[in-house]
This record gives structure tokens, C-alpha cells and sequence, in this order.
């Protein structure tokens, strides 16, 4: 993905799905690298981190909450979101209520480590790497706009990430800009 407190190149490439103003949640959000570039663009950021030093270091970015989402209730019960980034954070359980979280017509932009990662780096426990296509089963009531899985370079790593959106009534594919030069801004303006 990228070394620490660089921005998430697969996040870059997408936000202009994101709408400007909105708000985006950042699940496992570490100290602020998306966090503080997304408020930099105008978004509303709300974040979660379990690690208080992360949280403290994220919190000029937005609403950061320090909660343990693995074992504890999930602090966003009832709340929608116009988008959510996830990278470099894998748990199961929780997949159905992070999708659930978002509102109709939300960007999902989730990148993580893939089976094949052990071989290169950390990760190595399979509990912590996506099997081929898992995202897009989990995503596939979801409009799919983007999907990868495979080798990345510097450092060397597998990765699989997606860009997807909660199906909104009467949208449609011609929506998806993959291309801001191509016209429009987010898909929910």
C-alpha cells in the first residue's frame, strides 16, 4: 500500500466519487494519514482507532473516537455516512456493519492485504488477509466500480482493494466518473 503517513494512492484515485462536502468515515483510521488529507479536500471526517496515541494524533482531523470496534459495541449505531475508507484493517465480523453503514448512493473505498501477502511481509495470519474476490462477495449487492487483488511493489505486498457504492434508487453506472476529467464530481451531487 504505501509506507507510513502517506496517503492511500487507491483513496486519491477515487475520492472524487466522495461528495465534497460530506462525510467519511475512517475505520481504523491510525494517526490521521486519510483523516487529514480528506479534511484537507472539505470533507467531514469521523474516525475510530483503538489506540489512544492514534486517536490523539488524528484528532485535529475531525470527530476521532477511541474504541475497540473488535470486541466492543460499534460507537456509529444509527448513523449514516456519505463514504468510508478502510486500508490496512481486516475483521470479519464487522464487514456487514461497516456496508450497513453506509447511506444509499456511499462510496465504500476499502484496501487491505491478500492471501499471498505472507510471503513478502506482515500480515501473515490468514485471519488478516482476503481470500480472492472476498471483497467483492461482500460487496456484491453494491454497485462495483473499481477491483483489485494482486502484487504491489515498494515495499513488496498483495493487496486487494475495492471502490463500491450502496445502490441508490434510480441510480445507475452512468453515475461513476472513473475519471474525474471525464466530468461531473461524487456520485451523490
Amino acid at each position: 500500500m504505501n509506507d507510513r503517513g502517506q496517503v492511500s494512492a487507491w483513496l486519491q484515485a477515487w475520492a472524487h466519487l466522495i461528495p465534497n462536502p460530506g462525510t467519511v468515515l475512517d475505520v481504523a483510521c491510525g494517526r490521521g494519514r486519510n483523516a487529514r488529507w480528506l479534511a484537507e479536500r472539505g470533507n467531514t471526517v469521523i474516525g475510530v482507532d483503538r489506540d489512544p496515541e492514534a486517536v490523539a494524533a488524528s484528532s485535529p482531523y475531525g470527530e476521532i473516537i477511541q474504541a475497540d470496534i473488535e470486541n466492543g459495541p460499534w460507537p456509529f449505531a444509527g448513523r449514516q455516512f456519505n463514504a468510508l475508507v478502510v486500508t490496512k484493517y481486516l475483521w470479519r465480523p464487522l464487514m456487514p456493519t461497516l456496508l450497513e453503514s453506509l447511506e444509499p448512493g456511499g462510496v465504500l473505498v476499502y484496501e487491505t492485504f491478500g492471501v499471498g501477502n505472507e510471503q513478502y511481509n506482515t500480515p501473515r495470519n490468514p485471519d488478516f488477509l482476503l481470500q480472492p474476490g472476498e471483497l467483492l462477495r461482500w460487496c456484491a449487492d453494491f454497485d462495483i466500480v473499481a477491483y483489485e487483488h494482486g502484487f504491489r511493489a515498494d515495499p513488496d505486498h498483495i493487496v486487494q482493494r475495492i471502490v463500491a457504492v450502496r445502490p441508490r434508487e434510480g441510480g445507475s453506472f452512468s453515475d461513476y466518473r472513473l475519471n474525474p476529467q471525464d466530468g461531473g464530481g461524487s456520485i451523490c451531487e
